[in-house]
């Protein structure tokens, strides 16, 4: 008898001790945000910068106890799919994506893969987030995918503005990889170039992009003596190489292209050589950036190491999508009610000094809100990093 109190005493014992664990030790519910992007080879800076801004962001997001979407809070994770700038494996990896029940993907970085898995986004109920220009991806009747920087047909003909305006650019040159990415740039930037008056004297030249010699390349664009060598489309890994070729052939005008790059791989491919160079840069300047776009930073540079200057860009993607949920949390599974919240959507900018906002836009270039407001920032290569060249602002 005795025994069998002491029994039943310590049962209820345990189960009270149990009933106080969940309270202490509830797990958070998982939000899954997919990343689909180039992660390997030549253009893989792009990529990089995507993954670890969305992991450097969730982690953080995470320590602070998750997100709260309607009742529900969240803990981010983040799952991620090498396509190495292949449009099969982008596909494959949307795939995979909803085969996760992943609603919401950052990526493509390139043109073809971002073409190549709309069919699959759309059929399968998934919004992208694309680091791609083509604006037949933005343009109705698509619908699901969503710019997650600024274009260059946006961004380029404000640096040849600039560059007309303050550095004296009259005759400007194009030098495009044999890709379809560049060459679309490229042709965007031609007919930019020519709306604003510039004489374009070279705009044929093409290279392959496994090329290590680029000076049969450039000789016949140098010898047209452009003010502006525009590097159409270039990755992080030929950049420094076509930098250093053309200062070596003695070519001393202005180099820029409209794609973001590593100020590193520049400083170890190029040096000095670099001096000048002109890139779309990340989206916060010192004097735009907020407290915690600096603790963003650190907390990146702490947990990988290094820190990529387009990561600057690359962190909106993750919080449009977290902040756009929370506005209208029956988006967490149904995509066309994230759809129905872009119009009106808008919150405050966590990155950015003052009352700056999120919101979508892109209804000058697309007819429809389907690109972040992230604030276009041109760089210039100087002393191993890059400065601040100017800033401007896309409708």
């Amino acid at each position: 008898m005795l025994r069998r109190s002491f029994l039943k005493s310590t049962a209820l014992a345990a189960v009270a001790t149990l009933a106080l664990i969940p309270a202490a030790h509830a797990e958070n519910a998982k939000l899954k945000i997919g990343f689909v992007g180039v992660t390997s080879g030549p253009a893989a800076a792009w990529g990089i910068s995507n993954q670890r801004s969305m992991e450097a962001r969730a982690a953080w997001l995470n320590e602070l106890g998750g997100v709260q979407i309607g009742d529900t809070t969240y803990d981010v994770q983040i799952v991620a799919f090498d396509d190495q700038k292949d449009p099969k494996r982008a596909i494959a990896g949307m795939e995979k994506m909803a085969q996760d029940g992943v609603h919401y993907v950052v990526g493509p970085n390139v043109d073809d893969g971002a073409a190549a898995v709309r069919p699959v986004a759309e059929q399968k109920g998934i919004i992208y987030f694309p680091y791609a220009f083509p604006k037949t991806l933005y343009v109705a009747p698509a619908s699901n995918a969503i710019l997650g920087m600024v274009a260059n047909y946006q961004s380029g003909p404000a640096i040849y503005k600039y560059l007309m305006e303050n550095k004296g650019v009259k005759k400007v040159a194009f030098v495009a990889a044999n890709e379809s990415d560049p060459l679309s740039q490229r042709d965007s930037g031609i007919e930019a170039a020519k709306a604003l008056g510039l004489e374009v004297v070279s705009d044929k030249v093409t290279y392959q992009v496994d090329t290590t010699d680029f000076t049969p390349v450039l000789l016949p664009v140098l010898q047209a003596q452009p003010d502006l060598l525009v590097l159409s489309g270039v990755s992080p890994a030929n950049a420094p190489q076509l930098i250093r070729s053309a200062r070596e052939l003695g070519y001393e005008g202005l180099i820029s292209t409209e794609t973001a790059q590593d100020a590193s791989v520049l400083a170890e491919g190029a040096g000095d050589l670099a001096e000048g160079f002109i890139s779309v840069g990340g989206a916060s300047t010192e004097e735009l950036a907020s407290d915690a776009m600096r603790e963003f930073v650190e907390r990146y540079t702490k947990m990988f190491g290094e820190y990529n200057d387009e990561s600057n860009t690359k962190v909106y993607a993750l919080e449009y999508i977290i902040e756009t949920l929370k506005a209208n949390p029956a988006a967490i599974s149904d995509v066309e009610e994230f759809k129905k919240t872009i119009d009106t959507f808008e919150a405050p900018n966590p990155f950015m000094v003052g009352d700056a906002k999120l919101r979508y836009v892109g209804e000058s270039s697309f007819g429809q809100k389907r690109q972040l407001s992230v604030p276009l920032v041109v760089n210039e290569y100087r002393g191993g990093k890059f400065e601040t060249l100017f800033v401007a602002e896309v409708d």
